[in-house]
């Protein structure tokens, strides 16, 4: 089975490229799920989400295990399963980044060693204020979705990738998605 993460902060796109990754596979006859965290399938998912859309410090711990245990589910639940080929996991390893930063390096490097990753892993970035533009008009804003926010996880986030394929995705949808396709074929070809 192929793991592929795709990651990124909030307004990046990671479900519409998960999705054209899906798309991709599927043409090439492969069995395909998504999983994008936090999902609303489960009591941890509901309980992230619900935690994202509070305030306060609490609900900033509250979403952030609430979320990691809502990944290692979807882990338990889904990896090495024989009724897919890929699994494409949404928002995995760096929800870490939105822990204090101490805790978001110690937080990272445990979930590293102790769920499976991949060389298909992509962090989507872009700059503070792009991500901030494409949230402005969403109906619930989440508690991480200000500038500030995105400035400090971001720098957060790209210290902890950095040995992720780093896609920049601040030009337009079918852009961001043919550099994947590109490191997606190179990695296809060499396994």
């Amino acid at each position: 089975m192929k793991i592929i993460i795709v990651d990124g902060l909030d307004g990046v796109g990671k479900d519409t490229q998960a999705r054209l990754i899906k798309t991709r596979y599927e043409k090439l006859g492969k069995k395909v799920i998504i999983r994008s965290h936090p999902e609303s399938d489960n009591y941890f998912g509901r309980k992230a989400k619900r935690a994202l859309l509070g305030k306060g410090k609490i609900n900033k711990l509250k979403a952030s295990i609430f979320y990691m245990l809502d990944v290692l589910r979807s882990i338990r639940k889904y990896y090495r399963k024989k009724n897919f080929e890929v699994l494409i996991m949404v928002r995995y390893l760096v929800g870490t980044a939105y822990l204090p930063k101490t805790l978001a390096e110690i937080a990272y490097k445990f979930f590293e060693n102790f769920v499976p990753i991949s060389k298909y892993m992509f962090f989507l970035d872009a700059s503070p204020e792009i991500l901030l533009k494409r949230v402005e008009n969403r109906k619930e804003k989440e508690m991480f979705e200000t500038l500030e926010e995105f400035e400090n996880v971001r720098k957060k986030a790209l210290h902890l990738v950095k040995n992720w394929n780093i896609i920049d995705i601040s030009g337009s949808i079918e852009n961001s998605f043919s550099k994947i396709e590109n490191i997606l074929d190179k990695l296809d070809n060499k396994n």
